[in-house]
């Protein structure tokens, strides 16, 4: 089988293609043939080395695919089930071995494509919105690159809680776009001081949540957009780490500080089936407009990741492995 590995964090070209065999799937687990890859900035962290993995490392993070083989002990799940999963890193390859309990089944009528370009980014906007800032019709947030992947989707959700959202882009195209997603305001922060802007729709008052995954160039700012006892959830780091914080910092208005991870979010199973069954139901239903906006082979994962690191993407980006 094909398969993406990294043998020295790196830039892209750190990536190259490999041959290896196809594995067995010991007990508890299957064997997935992988159709298509989801591409995010968690593969970037370990290209890079940001996160640490042990060398040659398989990177990617979700996928969908077809159940090839079934290992001892595996329940609820067959050869030939559609299945898509997240949080089990390998997923720039022909073939893995997945732990059954971090598989869901692909509902009829939603494409192998949907699926991984839904899964991970969906069930990160889920948590955030419902569970680790529970939005409500009360509440004004704003979310940094609402027009990528992960923030277009956190748009949608916070409207579809009833919540005002500003959205922050770096273009006109990208504005008009999260204006259509839902969004009540865009910023264009190439052009506007979003602290500015922000204070300034909000009264001064500022918002209850800031979702970020910018991370450095937005971290002090989005503290200072927030009302007292406001929270900021730090879901990444696209411009690179946080600097060390005083947390008397947070004293400025009494404020809450998370680093959430989507791993602590879809533990157990259920929890992980919950968050998958209500986004796949939204994408199917067509109530959550999931934006693809570059498929590539697998062998131009190089590719994908330029691209995706120059903010040159609208939506998500995919690794077709298999038609």
């Amino acid at each position: 089988m094909k398969q993406i590995l990294v043998y020295e964090p790196g830039g892209p070209d750190q990536m190259t293609i490999a041959d290896a065999p196809v594995p067995t799937p010991p007990a508890g687990h299957v064997l997935v043939a992988i159709h298509v890859s989801g591409v995010n900035f968690i593969d970037v962290y370990f290209r890079t080395g940001l996160y640490k993995g042990d060398r040659p490392i398989v990177i990617g993070s979700e996928a969908a695919g077809v159940i090839e083989a079934v290992g001892d002990g595996v329940t609820g799940f067959r050869k030939g089930d559609r299945v898509a999963y997240t949080m089990v890193r390998g997923t720039y390859s022909e073939y893995a071995l997945v732990p059954a309990p971090n598989l869901v089944k692909i509902p009829d009528g939603l494409a192998f494509e949907t699926a991984a370009a839904v899964l991970l980014q969906g069930a990160t906007a889920h948590y955030l919105t419902r569970t680790t800032f529970p939005l409500s019709d009360s509440h004004t947030c704003l979310i940094h690159a609402a027009a990528g992947g992960a923030g277009g989707l956190v748009v949608q959700l916070a409207k579809a809680a009833g919540a005002r959202v500003i959205g922050t882009v770096g273009t006109a195209e990208k504005a008009r776009e999260i204006l259509a997603l839902g969004a009540d305001h865009a910023v264009i922060y190439t052009e506007q001081d979003f602290e500015a802007e922000v204070k300034q729709l909000t009264g001064g008052a500022g918002v209850h949540v800031v979702y970020d995954s910018v991370g450095r160039t937005t971290f002090d700012k989005s503290l200072k957009v927030l009302r007292p006892r406001g929270m900021l959830v730090l879901f990444g780091q696209s411009s690179g780490p946080v600097a060390p914080v005083d947390p008397l910092t947070l004293n400025a208005g009494s404020l809450f500080l998370t680093r959430p991870s989507l791993g602590h979010y879809i533990t157990p199973p259920d929890e992980l089936r919950w968050r998958a069954g209500e986004v796949f139901d939204m994408a199917t239903r067509g109530t959550l407009k999931v934006r693809i906006s570059g498929t590539y082979a697998l062998a131009q994962a190089s590719q994908a990741h330029r691209d995706l690191e120059a903010r040159k993407t609208h939506g998500k980006l995919l690794l077709t492995v298999r038609s």
